[in-house]
Order: structure tokens, then C-alpha cells, then sequence
């Protein structure tokens, strides 16, 4: 199959014998492909290899063959955004989660707009927490695997004074008034996931509630293995944690 003037975002790369790439990428129709990028990193094709960086736009020609696709060329549609520390971080797990999470050769239409709206959020400089959040709860939907903000699994109407924790397959699951107070701290407050549902940027307490309920819902998806990006914010901790 012939790939023409595919618009995609370029999620990962890396060298493959002697001068070529394997790059991972993130199309509008033909959702994450594998590309083997011949003869790249050879001097005269500096100008192809720069516009297989992660987080570039790019249009893409090429030839599915299998599992993988022969890249034929790539030309940058714009400049990729400049990001440093948290944001660069920030942009690690954005691409991590769609090559851990979206599987290859799966058109996600929804999911391509939600990463250039993404992309667009950090080169704008928006708050990292509320990026993130707005991402994973996007992706989620994009895989089919997400669930309402505004009722609980048993269908209820979520309570903004309540407490609720994400179980991955059913949903928010209100707290009973009696739980400890570890289990509490580890819960999301109902109107932070009134305001998730709302894309309406909580405060930075429900922010960080959040961030703890997603990162359960995610680490089910994603298997024990879990995330690189989760282990290099471990060791930066001067890092915000709600981030």
C-alpha cells in the first residue's frame, strides 16, 4: 500500500544498522506506524534526519510492507516546539503513552487531534498538570477506554463534596465516609472530576488529585512494567509531583 502526503507527528526514533532510523509515528488516518528510514543519518540527508525528531510534524510518503512501512520521504510542516526541563519531560510522556497504549496500524483520528492540541499546549507554555491531565483523559477516550466525569459507575450524578477513586474498567467509585484518611489522600475530590468533564482547570489541590486517580487508571493499561517517564520523575524530585 502507497502512503502519500500523510500528516503525521513523529513520536520516537531510533538508529537501525548502520545509517538508518526505525522511526514510530502517529498519522491522521492511519494512526501509529512503524517506518524504516533508510540511509538517514548519512551526511548528505541531514535535512530528512532533523525532521525525524520527536514531537516534529511532519508529511510522509511511504510503502507499507508487513509490520513496518518504507519511509520514502518526510518533509517538516512547521518547527517543532523548543522545550526545556518540565516540559521537554512533559513531552517524553505524551509520546511514551501513545507508543505504550495505541496500538500500530489502528486509524485514531480523535487521538491525532488530541496530540497536536497537546503539542500546541506545551509550545504555548500551558500549565504542565492540566496539559497532562487533559491528555490522558483524551487518550483515554481516543482508545475506547474511557469513562463520564460527571457520573459514577453506578450511574449516580458525582458529588462535588465527595471523594471518588477511578477504578479502570467501571469508572469513578465514591469513597464511604468511613474510609482512612491514606485512602482519601489517594482519591479525587467529585469537583475536580466535575471540572475534568468540564475542561475547566481545577485548583492546583484538585489538580494533584487527579493526577494520583489517572496514574492508577493508567498504570492498569500500560502493565507492570510502567513508564520510563514515571521513573525519571521519580529521580528529579524537584520536579512538581502534581506535574
Amino acid at each position: 500500500m502507497r502512503i502519500t502526503a500523510q500528516p503525521a507527528f513523529v513520536l520516537h526514533s531510533r538508529p537501525w544498522r548502520e545509517t538508518s532510523l526505525l522511526v514510530e509515528v502517529l498519522t491522521a488516518d492511519y494512526g501509529r506506524m512503524g517506518l524504516v528510514a533508510r540511509g538517514v543519518t548519512v551526511p548528505k540527508n541531514h535535512v530528512l534526519r532533523a525532521a525525524l525528531q520527536p514531537l516534529q510534524a511532519i508529511r510522509v510518503d511511504a510503502v507499507q510492507q508487513g509490520e513496518l512501512a518504507r519511509l520514502v520521504s518526510a518533509e517538516a510542516v512547521d518547527a517543532a516546539p523548543r522545550l526545556l526541563g518540565e516540559a521537554m519531560l512533559a513531552a517524553f510522556y505524551i509520546n511514551e503513552l501513545a507508543l505504550r497504549l495505541v496500538p500500530r496500524d489502528d486509524p485514531q483520528g480523535d487521538l491525532f487531534g488530541t496530540y497536536a492540541r497537546t503539542r500546541e499546549r506545551l509550545r504555548m507554555g500551558e500549565p504542565l498538570a492540566w496539559t497532562l491531565r487533559r491528555y490522558e483523559r483524551d487518550l483515554l477516550d481516543a482508545l475506547g477506554v474511557g469513562f463520564a466525569f460527571d457520573m459514577d459507575g453506578e450511574g449516580s450524578p458525582i458529588d462535588p463534596a465527595a471523594r471518588y477513586r477511578i477504578d479502570p474498567e467501571q469508572g469513578p467509585q465514591r469513597l464511604v465516609t468511613d474510609r482512612g484518611a491514606g485512602d482519601r489522600a489517594q482519591a479525587a475530590t467529585g469537583r475536580a472530576l466535575l471540572q475534568l468533564g468540564a475542561d475547566t482547570m481545577p485548583s492546583r489541590e484538585d489538580l494533584a488529585s487527579l493526577r494520583r486517580v489517572l496514574r492508577g487508571v493508567i498504570a492498569h493499561h500500560v502493565g507492570p512494567r510502567g513508564l520510563a517517564s514515571w521513573e525519571m520523575l521519580a529521580s528529579l524530585p524537584r520536579v512538581p509531583r502534581s506535574a
